[in-house]
């Protein structure tokens, strides 16, 4: 019997275990890819509050040998579900069932497809969601990446130590990221803006090795021909698993506040896969502790409760 089951072993579940074990709890992660969730694939991390700079990886190595240092326990397997059993709450993975008394949902997001046919099938080849992963396989060879965001803005960056060209396709007129990475990219000779347009087709056999490009004024479409696209546009979350425990919002979000509770009793949830105004590293730990306290103080008040 656990007391508090952690969702995900991102910034946010990482953050409620060290903060949950100290509080004395019994904390099981569970997580269904890796620790660190998306931040493993940060190539620099400088906006953490008292840590000048550090590599993604290196910080979600550092939160989870914190936490499993203090105690919390970690298995890798996903949540598909959660269900009341006598009074305690029973989580089902992909492996096995487990018992405890609270719950924190840290799943994060995920990356969102671009919805262009033939995505999935090129996934892994020629396609890709990291460029911090894959980018270093394209050495030399002309890429593209599609998206307005910082991650996007982030990824033209990086790709541009490696490759010979970088596209960078917008449907915008301007940018969404900030304006000291565009600035960045504006002076790199090797990056080509393409905005006011999308991706509409994807080329090739068993590799990606064209992109058709459409105008969004003039409906006219030309052809690159890039090695690999790397797609930036956006999040979203897979929280369908709880729609019958927690409240959601029209978007697929858990509905929660700054305190980290749900419509559900002795659920909370914490960082990227609830409601909220700001998806950042910081914002993130900072929920993973207010879930933890709050699971805590509901637990001290079940112990302390008149049988």
């Amino acid at each position: 019997m656990y007391d508090i089951i952690i969702a995900g072993a991102g910034p946010a579940g990482l953050s409620a275990a060290i903060y949950g074990v100290r509080a004395g709890k019994k904390i099981l992660l569970l997580e269904a890819n890796v620790y660190g969730g998306q931040i493993m694939s940060a190539s620099d991390v400088e906006n953490y509050p008292g840590i000048l700079r550090i590599t993604g990886y290196e910080l979600a190595e550092n939160l989870c040998r914190q936490a499993k240092d203090l105690g919390a326990e970690l298995k890798y397997e996903k949540v598909l579900g959660i269900r009341e059993k006598e009074g305690v709450k029973c989580v089902q993975t992909s492996r096995s069932e487990y018992d405890c008394r609270s719950v924190i949902l840290a799943t994060g997001t995920r990356n969102r497809r671009l919805q262009v046919e033939r995505e999935e099938e090129l996934t892994g080849s020629g396609i890709s969601y990291c460029a911090v992963c894959d980018g270093a396989f394209y050495r030399g060879k002309d890429t593209a990446v599609v998206g307005g965001g910082n991650t996007a803005l982030e990824d033209a960056v990086f790709l541009s130590e490696y490759c010979r060209t970088v596209y960078l396709i917008h449907r915008r007129a301007k940018f969404r990221g900030e304006e000291s990475l565009a600035e960045v990219l504006r002076a790199k000779e090797n990056i080509q803006f393409i905005l006011e347009s999308q991706v509409v087709c994807l080329n090739g056999t068993s590799h990606l090795q064209s992109i058709l490009i459409k105008d969004n004024h003039t409906g006219g479409t030309r052809e690159l021909f890039v090695s690999a696209l790397f797609i930036a546009v956006g999040q979203e979350p897979d929280n369908r698993a709880f729609s019958n425990l927690v409240a959601l919002d029209e978007h697929g979000y858990i509905r929660a506040a700054e305190d980290c509770l749900t419509s559900a009793k002795g659920v909370f949830t914490a960082g990227d896969c609830r409601t909220k105004q700001v998806r950042q590293l910081t914002t993130a730990a900072a929920d993973g502790a207010a879930a933890a306290l709050a699971a805590c103080s509901y637990l001290n008040k079940l112990t302390a409760a008149p049988a």
